[in-house]
């Protein structure tokens, strides 16, 4: 009979313990296809008149700079703003003195500056899922649309 209670035991506690686990499924990711109006009426809405990149972001050279273009593994120094599309702004500034190294950030920026070189300037619409998916970051909810201005200040090769 000790033995039948123990098992009962184990199975309650397993199956308590199952419930109380978080559904990892919730967080999809929105395809690019599907936030592609909402991006072309931000962009009309706010002059940005640009073109469309293959990956589904869309940007605006405002000025293309001059000298080098960066790859993913160049370091990368830059001035700039980012906002949501409701006008939020969720960040703005200067990269520190090291730099980053264009791989380590959202794929919007790996896709979008290589477009521009040193000193040059752009306007990127990046659709979610490539920037901060589902999942979001700090201030930036999930599957949201980003709005950047950066000015590509340096490029180490």
């Amino acid at each position: 009979m000790k033995k039948f209670f123990l098992v009962l035991s184990a199975f309650i506690t397993i199956t308590a313990g199952i419930g109380c686990i978080k559904d990892t499924d919730g967080c999809r990711n929105k395809t690019v296809e599907s936030e592609q109006a909402a991006i072309l009426a931000y962009a009309s809405a706010n002059g940005i008149s640009g073109a469309s990149h293959s990956s589904g972001i869309y940007y605006q050279v405002i000025n293309p700079g001059s000298g080098f273009t960066p790859s993913v593994t160049s370091k990368v120094f830059v001035t700039y703003t980012g906002k949501l599309l409701d006008g939020t702004q969720f960040d703005a500034g200067t990269t520190p003195a090291e730099g980053w190294v264009l791989g380590s950030l959202i794929q919007g920026w790996q896709i979008g500056l290589p477009l521009i070189q040193k000193g040059g300037t752009i306007k990127l619409i990046i659709p979610s899922s490539l920037a901060y998916g589902c999942t979001g970051k700090f201030t930036i909810p999930g599957n949201a649309i980003l709005y950047f201005e950066i000015t590509l200040n340096d490029v180490q090769l």
